[in-house]
């Protein structure tokens, strides 16, 4: 692959040639909105009560650093999204139906959640419960105008629980189906919480028609190790807008993979807090923008505590014109999270004319004591000269294009360590190959 990267080491001097149309960089500046008790500090985002209008009002400056931006449960205290704003300066308005205009001139979220089918081990529950359950709310506090809508709109939550000490294996894992209903905007809201030492694998597999907003709570008690995988493979006309939270305790370890497929616009906002020490976080991404496509993805970190560490890996091809893919990773290093180990690395495979990616990688660092922090980001098309070698070994250009873009992806495949899953993923890549313009 031919590329044009930003290493975390770059001179701020490259920047200014605009390598890459759109990007510029940010969060850089360390953040004065620090509070220690505020709701992105990790345990303390379980500070509210479940009742009526009782959940806390807006906290934060938007705008300002990452670390500072408005959360609330209350939609009213967000204001309406104009596309100016940093968090929706790539996201085309109009084709998210309707989701970003909630409470604004009649528009409503009134459509039926997707159906849930279930396939879990004995030892898993998955219940359906009521929005009062005071199980929901324990990972995060909305962040957005579309998260807070679908929070004041779903009706009933779905909880998976892995109980403590529970052995799960990558043959026994719990796949929750969501199926869309059609394309009247709806909310869900999913809790998936590992008790203490459990171990096991979580999917969610989005199928079918949607216009959704939706909220993803995933807890991972002490010394637990969880994967969730989270599946967007929608009909072409569907809109999704996923916030998924994830709260890491002592000594835990949680694996969480977005793979983005099938959809008209999707945008996923994965975010993950310590609440104590020795929290290890993997996230990878995988995506595949057709023409026409907007898959946006939007992570963010946030190191609270002492010895934690963090990686990230995001990785995409697009084709088609118009394909668009955008890709933004904030890393926060708070003064009190010595010792931390962190890296974020996001890689774009251009394969035809009229396909962009955007990618924005940010790291806010507040303290010099940390085992190391990074992070890189790179776009380009087919490297001429890994074809050639190919096609030199009687290999023929269109079957090399396939072996590049299949190498590409396949690291981030092969991380989820499901079989199952791995060869579905791998099958899904080659359909989209399958209809690449040659």
């Amino acid at each position: 692959m031919t590329e044009l990267t930003q290493e975390h080491a770059t001179d701020s001097n490259v920047w200014s040639q605009g390598f890459i149309k759109g990007m510029t960089e940010e969060g850089e500046s360390l953040s004065e909105i620090n509070p220690e008790s505020g709701p992105l500090g990790g345990s303390a985002a379980k500070a509210h009560s479940h009742g009526g209008d009782s959940h806390g009002g807006g906290i934060g400056v938007p705008d300002s650093s990452r670390a500072g931006r408005l959360t609330s449960y209350k939609l009213a205290d967000f204001p309406a999204i104009t596309g100016r704003e940093e968090d929706w300066r790539f996201t085309p308005l109009k084709r998210l139906r309707g989701l970003d205009r909630v409470g604004i001139k009649g528009q409503e979220i009134n459509g039926p959640a997707p159906l849930v089918e279930v396939s879990k081990p004995e030892a898993v529950t998955v219940e359906t419960v009521g929005r009062d359950d005071v199980r929901i709310g324990s990972a995060g506090i909305p962040e957005d105008r579309v998260a807070a809508a679908a929070w004041e709109n779903f009706s009933e939550a779905t909880i998976v629980t892995l109980p403590a000490n529970h052995e799960g294996t990558v043959d026994d894992i719990t796949t929750l189906t969501l199926t869309g209903q059609g394309d009247a905007p709806a909310a869900a809201h999913i809790v998936v919480e590992a008790k203490q030492f459990a171990t096991g694998v979580v999917v969610l597999d989005h199928r079918g028609t949607a216009v959704l907003s939706e909220n993803v709570e995933i807890l991972v008690g002490d010394g637990a190790n969880l994967t969730v995988v989270s599946i967007q493979d929608w009909n072409d006309d569907s809109v999704h807008a996923s916030a998924q939270h994830i709260q890491v305790g002592r000594d835990a370890k949680v694996k969480h993979v977005i793979v983005n497929l099938g959809g008209n616009l999707l945008r996923t906002t994965p975010s993950a807090r310590y609440t104590s020490t020795g929290g290890d976080v993997e996230m990878f991404g995988l995506y595949f923008a057709d023409a026409g496509q907007h898959l946006e993805q939007r992570l963010f970190v946030d190191h609270s505590t002492k010895h934690c560490k963090s990686r990230v890996t995001y990785k995409g091809a697009l084709q088609g014109e118009n394909a668009h893919a955008v890709w933004i990773g904030d890393v926060l290093i708070r003064a009190e999270a010595e010792g931390t180990d962190t890296y974020e690395l996001n890689r774009n495979l251009i394969l035809t004319r009229g396909a962009r990616a955007d990618s924005v990688p940010n790291l806010e660092i507040e303290t010099g004591l940390i085992e190391g922090a990074g992070h890189a980001s790179a776009t380009g098309r087919f490297d001429d000269e890994q074809l050639f070698y190919l096609q030199t070994r009687g290999i023929e250009e269109s079957v090399a294009r396939r072996l590049v873009v299949r190498g590409f992806l396949n690291e981030v495949i092969q991380q989820i360590r499901v079989p199952a899953l791995e060869e579905r993923l791998r099958e899904s890549v080659e359909a989209e190959l399958a209809a690449t313009p040659q």
